[in-house]
């Protein structure tokens, strides 16, 4: 593919040809390197900056550092400019702070909105932006860095950073970014594809890009967007093959030199009536039987608005980034030392649902989260779609009735229903997926609170559930499938105590 840009001429060439430059060169792991642009003379250099407000001009070798006022919110500070690429990088303390996402075609949504610090978020210099190459072909090896030309979720999530370190007068480190992607079928594939080769590349590409600039590195969080594209699955296949991604993609950070990072994911229900169980009870699984990984649940997508075709809205993508960094930071603030109760993020979970014993009919459902759970109205503002509880089985399953928080235990919440169910009739308990109850439209919450960029007040929600009903204070059958056992501490990929 042939492209025009301020430089001249630019030529892609195909996989066949890269492969065999590659392996004619020797460059590591297959991926070739990016072609060096010519350097910019001196006499370009300086019809830059006569455009912009610039002062305090030094060189060095290979950049030229100055101080000016450019566009963003960054305000009057130091900026380098590359000579090898004419690229202007703020000068920024620090580590360089590397944020990936991994998934399928849904993690490339990006907008073309200008960024809010462009100098301080930037993509691998490989002529490719924010978002990568879909798993089409390998992505090059490069130590230069590119502004962006779109922002993704991603971005959205440094530049939310950058906003509250510049509310506290506090450090703005640089961010790069990238997300790959590919066409996968199941988490299983995606953990064995091209989109996975092309985040190690962009890993290596920031670490190169920072010994560039005379820094460290460190890759801040991996986001994974990843379960209504998977087709195959069951859930525990799908919570397994997930846990895989993680371990391979902590294995491939390892050898370029990059600490095990925090992962995070939201909660993805879909439209109501659309998505399988199998994809609810896959995520459930995740949210909370992760291993060792350290993996957070960011948000379920039933508190963000969507238009007709699917998309968030420009607010809500603003609002899921907000809920991620505030996910990452509290994560990485942690150490595995940390009680497992006790950690920085947790948004709510549901664990259990049983019928208490005794004449009235009343469902317990357990509840895991960092502080005592509230029940509010589940419709209107701030919601996609009516959010509440429904019991789903034959046509004349018992209906709830009334819903509160237990008085004795303010992690559990008591839903009172018509009549009891008959024995042996088979229930499942919905929350945050499907239609609720006229009588359950209830959100759960805990008492975190985030006031957003966008003007709203923004809450840790409860991730949606598709729980077994069962009669309380009995044992979990031995025979039962671990996805119907949700306490069970002794799970094999290493679940905490609920």
């Amino acid at each position: 593919m042939i492209r025009y840009d301020s430089t001249g001429l630019v030529l892609r060439l195909s996989d066949r040809v890269i492969a065999d430059i590659a392996m004619r060169l020797g460059t590591p792991g297959g991926a070739a390197a990016a072609p060096e642009p010519e350097p910019i003379d001196e006499e370009e250099v300086l019809a830059r900056l006569e455009k912009i407000d610039a002062w305090n001009v030094r060189t060095e070798a290979g950049a030229l550092r100055f101080t000016a006022r450019l566009p963003g919110r960054q305000g009057q500070r130091d900026f380098r400019m590359e000579r090898a690429n004419g690229t202007v990088i703020a000068d920024a303390p620090g580590r360089v702070l590397g944020i990936l996402a991994i998934g399928g075609p849904r993690a490339a949504l990006a907008t073309t909105e200008p960024a809010g610090y462009p100098y301080h978020i930037l993509a691998p210099g490989d002529d490719i932006g924010a978002v990568g190459v879909a798993g089409t072909e390998t992505a090059p090896v490069t130590d230069l860095l590119d502004p962006l030309r779109e922002m993704t979720h991603e971005a959205l999530i440094a530049e939310t950073f950058l906003d509250w370190q510049m509310a506290k007068h506090a450090p703005l480190p640089l961010f790069v970014i990238r997300a790959e992607t590919d066409s996968s079928a199941d988490a299983a594939a995606l953990a064995r594809g091209a989109a996975l080769d092309n985040l190690l590349i962009a890993a290596g590409n920031i670490r190169r890009a920072a010994s560039r600039l005379g820094k460290s590195a460190r890759l801040y969080a991996v986001v994974l967007d990843f379960a209504l594209e998977d087709l195959r699955h069951d859930a525990l296949g799908y919570r397994d093959a997930m846990l895989d991604l993680m371990e391979r993609i902590e294995t491939g950070l390892a050898a370029i030199g990059f600490d095990a990072p925090v992962f995070v994911a939201r909660f993805d229900a879909g439209r109501p009536g659309q998505a399988p169980p199998a994809v609810i009870e896959g995520q459930w699984e995740l949210m909370w039987n992760h291993g060792t990984h350290r993996f957070v649940g960011s948000a379920p997508d039933y508190m963000f608005d969507f238009d007709d075709y699917d998309r968030p809205t420009a607010t809500s993508r603003r609002r899921m980034a907000e809920m991620s960094a505030a996910a990452i930071a509290a994560e990485a603030a942690t150490t595995r030392h940390d009680p497992p109760l006790e950690r920085g993020w947790r948004c709510p979970i549901l664990h259990l649902a049983e019928i208490e014993p005794g004449a009235e009919p009343v469902l317990r459902v357990t509840a895991r989260a960092l502080g005592p759970l509230t029940l509010v109205p589940g419709s209107g503002t701030g919601f996609a779609r009516p959010i509440g509880f429904a019991l789903v089985g034959a046509a004349t399953a018992p209906r709830i009735v009334a819903a509160r928080i237990d008085p004795k235990d303010p992690q559990a919440v008591l839903l009172h229903l018509d009549r009891r169910p008959d024995a042996g009739e088979e229930l499942r308990l919905s929350y945050g997926y499907g239609q609720p109850d006229a009588n359950a439209v209830f959100a759960l919450r805990d008492d975190w609170q985030l006031d957003s960029a966008a003007g709203e007040r923004l809450h840790r929600w409860a991730m949606p559930a598709w729980l077994p009903v069962r009669a309380g204070g009995t044992q979990v059958p031995e025979t039962a499938s671990s996805e119907d056992r949700a306490g069970d501490a002794g799970s094999e990929t290493g679940g905490e105590e609920a």
